[in-house]
């Protein structure tokens, strides 16, 4: 007998299927079950009558099998089905849906008391019903269910909860509430197919992720606390009162000082799925509250961390989707800002920034040579294709007012391409014969297509370029016109980033452009000292389809090191850090890690507009949970116990 169908089980089953006084009368000895495997099916006999499991999703429970398993070699078994009323049609036909799929049930037409039953029942109520399993006639049979070539016709009825008559939205595909509401009755919204579909794509790439780094590579899963200290730089966090006055906990922004504390406590390899928590507005992209997928190692450099991920991920990778390959491209942080304006590439299409700089020196205007004269400016531009075809003038006088006002650029052109690759713009009296031959080269234009020429500083034309670029790419897709495969998966890892940037405040004081504690390029340390801003770092980004799923680097594990980034280039009070510290101090390997997005990586997976999508139980925009209210008021008896007064002005 299969270990996960034990005796108790069968036997309340049997209950059910013979009926209490018939199940009291049978000897014990008759209560026994004989058990056969054929195909992967597993038949049971008990009493002179014969069943079969499919799988194990109805281990344990009161049914025999869940909506979605019933199939044609089911015909003639008598089953228990337990789930959801999503529609009924006469009191003749009834939908049952559970979490795995549906059925549909007939109520014969003799059995009029059961017919009344089901017509009375509410919608999303929730039933136990005993039916017997039969062919659909052959017209009948729908291809598209799993369960379509069956139908089980119901003998008894059970009625477990009877849904209130009027429900704020039914759980069909048709019926779409919108997001809010959604959220406030979520309990409802989880019982849709997307939903489903969501939280067990999601479910079943965490199980992998746990087997292969745990299983098959020796991680320890360790659970890191939530409660903890301020960690310098970085996000904000959200902070935790307590009984002491004046004294308050953080919720870490994520495991990091944690992880590398693993480490110097020989732990060698760890991995845990974590919560992390950060206090800064949502976007579709973004929670206050989100999961990633923290993995550390001892002994370890770019390469190998790299080469674990890429491991991973082909591992958990869902079979429904195309395999991914042996290694994801590389391109560092310099390539990715000159070539795409922004340091995580949608590398789906092309479209990318050229320099223009030397052909633009070219040009008899003298408002281009004064624009790119002026210290640190250069001329970039970018192909957009067929876009004379699809943009109006409209649109590019918005693009350029946008990009004086906020990119500070010098001159912005727009160029059309006409259908003997001639130029029509109002620069192109400027431009010799040669200077628009060599550009139309460099760009590989076409007729129809828009070429914008930007002047400026490199940083800042770049970043515009980019967004133009991203904005055609999705005005494209809204139109209808295809330039790259929306179920594409482009990897990329992105590295050599600049270790430190410019503080917001401007006032020539460096953060970290990713956190304090990333080691620097080995190549570059003797730059740590007499220029950092020129410093790169061993940080590493890796990007699917133009979002950032994961983050990691190698981390600093020489104490003086760290100090001296701590107190001397961030200016930080490295006391708060002296727990990190002296960990280093006490012979702590070489180690590095990296973070997954998880709920970004899955909605990515499932093709959602927002993370919200894949969450159970996600926060809106603005950090509220409609569905409890939260968060909440306190009392002044609850406020003084914490000794907190709220300011109301």
């Amino acid at each position: 007998m299969a270990a996960s169908m034990s005796r108790t089980r069968i036997l309340h089953m049997f209950r059910h299927f013979i009926g209490s006084n018939t199940f009291r009368k049978l000897p014990f000895c008759c209560m026994l079950c004989r058990y056969q495997s054929f195909g992967g099916k597993r038949f049971y006999s008990l009493a002179g009558k014969e069943f079969y499991v499919k799988n194990d999703s109805s281990s344990f429970a009161w049914r025999t099998h869940n909506c979605g398993e019933l199939d044609s070699s089911a015909a003639g078994q008598q089953v228990l089905l337990c789930g959801w009323v999503q529609h009924q049609r006469m009191g003749l036909f009834v939908t049952l849906r559970d979490s795995y799929g549906v059925t549909q049930l007939v109520i014969p037409e003799e059995k009029k008391l059961l017919q009344k039953e089901f017509c009375s029942l509410p919608l999303e109520s929730v039933v136990m019903v005993k039916g017997t399993v039969n062919l659909r006639p052959t017209k009948q049979q729908n291809k598209k269910m799993s369960t379509g070539d069956i139908e089980v016709t119901v003998s008894e009825l059970n009625v477990m909860n009877p849904a209130r008559p009027k429900l704020p939205f039914q759980v069909v595909d048709y019926q779409q509430a919108n997001e809010a509401l959604r959220m406030q009755y979520r309990y409802l919204d989880l019982r849709s197919v997307e939903m489903q579909r969501h939280l067990r794509m999601r479910s079943n790439m965490v199980m992998k992720m746990r087997e292969f780094l745990c299983n098959q590579n020796g991680f320890v899963d360790v659970e890191t606390p939530t409660l903890f200290r301020r960690t310098p730089g970085g996000a904000k966090e959200f902070v935790v009162p307590t009984h002491a006055a004046g004294k308050f906990y953080s919720l870490p922004q994520s495991p990091q000082q944690f992880k590398q504390l693993l480490m110097a406590g020989g732990i060698d390899r760890y991995m845990q799925v974590a919560r992390c928590y950060r206090d800064e507005g949502s976007r579709p992209d973004r929670q206050p509250e989100f999961t990633q997928v923290d993995l550390e190692m001892s002994f370890v450099d770019q390469e190998g961390i790299m080469s674990l991920v890429e491991s991973l991920l082909r591992n958990c990778w869902p079979s429904e989707y195309p395999a991914l390959p042996a290694a994801f491209p590389r391109m560092t942080y310099a390539d990715a800002i000159s070539q795409y304006g922004c340091d995580k590439p949608d590398t789906r299409f092309n479209m990318t920034i050229h320099n223009l700089t030397s052909h633009l020196k070219l040009c008899e205007a003298d408002f281009v040579q004064e624009a790119l004269s002026s210290a640190g400016s250069s001329g970039h531009a970018i192909n957009l294709v067929q876009a004379a075809n699809h943009l109006s003038s409209k649109q590019i006088e918005k693009w350029r007012a946008h990009g004086k006002s906020h990119f500070k650029l010098q001159g912005l052109f727009s160029v059309r391409i006409k259908k003997d690759l001639q130029w029509q713009s109002s620069i192109v009296k400027f431009a010799t014969a040669t200077m628009q031959q060599t550009i139309n080269d460099e760009m590989g234009v076409e007729a129809g297509d828009l070429m914008l020429l930007c002047i400026g500083e490199v940083q800042d034309v770049c970043s515009f370029l980019g967004k133009v670029r991203l904005e055609y790419a999705e005005f494209l897709q809204e139109k209808d016109v295809s330039i790259y495969d929306k179920k594409k998966f482009n990897f990329l890892w992105v590295t050599d980033f600049p270790l430190f940037l410019p503080a917001e405040q401007l006032d020539g004081s460096l953060m970290s452009a990713h956190h304090p504690f990333t080691a620097p390029n080995p190549e570059d340390m003797p730059l740590i000292h007499s220029d950092p801003t020129k410093v790169r770092s061993q940080h590493y980004d890796l990007v699917l389809n133009g979002q950032e799923v994961g983050g990691g680097s190698i981390r600093i594990h020489d104490a003086h090191l760290q100090r001296y980034v701590l107190e001397k280039i961030l200016q930080e009070n490295s006391s708060e850090m002296e727990h990190l510290l002296e960990a280093l101090e006490s012979g702590c390997p070489p180690h590095g890690g990296i973070a997954l997005g998880l709920d970004r990586l899955v909605a990515m997976l499932c093709q959602t507009k927002s993370i919200r999508d894949v969450i159970a139980f996600p926060k809106t925009t603005d950090g509220k949970c409609l569905l409890s209210g939260a968060p909440t008021e306190l009392s002044q008896e609850q406020l003084h116990h914490y000794y907190i007064k709220v300011d109301s002005s």
